[in-house]
């Protein structure tokens, strides 16, 4: 049985790993440990985890455990400092995504991942969702012929979406923006259903609704005199996860978790496309708005054969409940078919479930390549980071090759 200790505990840490290596998972996760630089959090979670030990340093942890497995779910912006320590430990390490927010620290991780020999996992939970992972089936069946062009919308609602730009997600330095934070998830996904590497893009972004726009504003929802009339106004104390691993830790580090949408902080956008030429020739048109009536995506997938359109509208932000989950199949004949995927329950349309299984049991067939490395979570964040740089400079930029960041 292989020992687990786990770097952050917000929501994702408590219930993506820590709930279920303590109940589903324990008969072949041995949990050891836990460490958060918010101490109340770090504590809290192991109160609902069995009291697994709460450690007060990182290093320590490592020392003591001797973990065969790190679990990095900490701030986006720290997640190579404990990947690479954790790796020049011996440790394996499975980092929640994005495995980091930029080229420079993604290079560091993948030249400790080479001189150390052990390994990352990045958890792309969509890649193991039903519906995302028939698509991937279809297309490597050749059902549309070769890939062409893919247009892939995303929208999230004025709930979720605007949730981002209360966090620390809200700056660039601590997320690398909702391009690196969210859409790592989509560029995976783009990547693995089009089987190839990145090579340019042209990206735009704008802050059109949160941010700094001389409107009046308050410091944080709980302390505004703004609250009774602003359409974002989120009382956090209502929800109990909040009010107990955030309101009751703020003593501890200053942070709010409800910080005002509108603060002159914010640097991140809320607007974005990306337009991106793959080396098959495939073309990408990506974008995603954080301020929708409602939730979920859509694409298109044009190949020499036919053509594909597949999405799905949620009624959470976890992506546990769909309205439906039905692919569209275009032949060049003009027929088409409707393929029904079973929906799933569970958290990102059933893929946590099935990820949890692959990382902690192993041993399971991976005919489609769901299971992503840390060369799938480099080429994902490099599209987002290299967009950011785009709209910063306002120009068509190169997408780093990971083959060469893996070697040099």
């Amino acid at each position: 049985m292989k020992k687990y200790v786990i770097v952050g505990a917000g929501s994702r840490a408590l219930y993506m790993f820590a709930k279920p290596m303590s109940t589903t998972w324990k008969h072949v996760v041995d949990f050891r440990g836990v460490f958060d630089t918010n101490q109340t959090r770090a504590r809290l979670l192991s109160e609902e985890c069995g009291n697994v030990p709460v450690y007060a340093d990182f290093t320590t942890m490592l020392s003591e455990v001797k973990p065969d497995v790190v679990i990095v779910a900490s701030t986006d912006n720290s997640h190579h400092t404990y990947i690479i320590e954790a790796l020049r430990a011996g440790c394996d390490v499975i980092s929640e995504k994005p495995m980091t927010i930029d080229e420079e620290k993604c290079q560091a991780i993948l030249q400790a991942e080479r001189e150390t020999g052990k390994k990352v996992i990045v958890t792309f939970n969509l890649r193991f969702a039903p519906y995302f992972s028939t698509v991937k089936e279809m297309l490597q069946n050749g059902v549309i012929g070769d890939v062409y062009h893919v247009h892939f919308e995303w929208f999230l609602d004025r709930d979720h979406g605007a949730d981002y730009f209360r966090r620390w997600h809200s700056e660039m330095k601590n997320s690398g923006g909702l391009l690196v934070h969210k859409s790592t998830h989509h560029f995976d996904i783009i990547n693995w259903w089009v089987d190839s590497a990145p090579v340019e893009l042209q990206a735009f972004g704008a802050r059109r609704v949160y941010g700094d726009h001389g409107q009046p504003k308050g410091e944080r929802c709980l302390t505004c005199s703004l609250a009774s009339s602003c359409e974002f106004y989120k009382d956090i104390t209502a929800d109990p996860f909040m009010s107990k691993y955030y309101v009751g830790g703020e003593h501890e580090d200053g942070y709010w978790r409800d910080r005002c949408l509108f603060d002159e902080r914010i640097d991140i956008y809320d607007t974005m496309t990306v337009n991106l030429r793959y080396a098959s020739g495939a073309l990408l048109n990506y974008s995603l708005v954080a301020y929708a009536p409602y939730e979920g995506w859509k694409a298109t997938i044009n190949g020499s054969n036919g053509r594909l359109e597949v999405g799905n509208i949620y009624r959470s932000a976890d992506m546990s409940e769909v309205e439906k989950s039905i692919i569209k199949l275009y032949k060049l004949d003009g027929s088409s078919e409707n393929i029904e995927v079973s929906a799933q329950i569970g958290g990102h349309g059933g893929g946590d479930a099935k990820l949890l299984k692959a990382l902690f049991e192993g041993g399971v067939a991976d005919p489609l390549g769901q299971q992503a490395d840390s060369f799938a979570g480099a080429q994902s964040l490099l599209i987002g980071a290299t967009a950011n740089r785009s709209i910063a400079e306002g120009k068509v930029l190169p997408v780093p090759d990971v083959t060469s960041l893996c070697s040099s």
